[in-house]
């Protein structure tokens, strides 16, 4: 119903656009809001932390499931979402999502320095990624689309985050866990989460 009710408010909203017509008929408009929504709801029982969310699931799917669907495709072209899409809309909803080898997932974990003396007031685990054209490094947020063609793919960087707020780069990693493991040889007693989910805002 999100998506049915998003679609006909973008219809609404551009008198142009026209769904009937686009679809040839609005039965088949209707099967693809179903194929789409139930595509959705297979990856996301797949990926979401669903003990993380902090709203009721069929609540939150009401009121931000359609309008995050038509941020990433036109109302008439439904038709092409597929499994990537569902990532891009999972970000775009702000859901926490478990990482998975074959997801490119956002993480950005910040944890407090149990050391007195560090140098750090905390430590942070953050996904980056680098340009394919550029020598350039950017981090890599929900924000971001996740499968970007102008970037390769995303990996882990550790930082010692000092008292003033500056960040002090201190490795790269390939993945999240020999990340954590690094930091957890550097800096003993770091309460580091054992399986993060997907940052919903970028932090400064």
């Amino acid at each position: 119903m999100s998506l049915w009710e998003s679609c006909h408010d973008a219809a609404t909203y551009d008198p142009t656009l026209n769904l009937s017509e686009a679809y040839n008929g609005v039965d088949e408009l209707m099967r693809q809001v179903m194929r789409v929504a139930e595509e959705f709801e297979r990856w996301a029982c797949d990926h979401v932390c669903f003990d993380s969310l902090g709203d009721v699931w069929p609540y939150l799917l009401e009121d931000r499931f359609g309008k995050a669907c038509l941020e990433i495709l036109e109302p008439i072209a439904l038709a092409r979402f597929d499994r990537a899409d569902c990532l891009r809309v999972a970000l775009r909803m702000r859901l926490p999502i478990a990482l998975a080898p074959d997801l490119p997932v956002p993480i950005d974990v910040r944890v407090a320095s149990p050391l007195a003396n560090s140098g750090f007031r905390e430590f942070r685990i953050q996904t980056v990624r680098d340009r394919i054209e550029e020598d350039d490094t950017e981090p890599f947020v929900a924000s971001n689309d996740p499968f970007d063609a102008d970037f390769g793919l995303s990996y882990y960087s550790v930082y010692g985050v000092g008292e003033d707020g500056s960040l002090q780069h201190i490795a790269n990693r390939r993945s999240y866990e020999e990340a954590a493991n690094l930091l957890r040889m550097l800096v003993p007693g770091i309460a580091l989460p054992i399986k993060p989910t997907s940052c919903s805002e970028p932090q400064p």
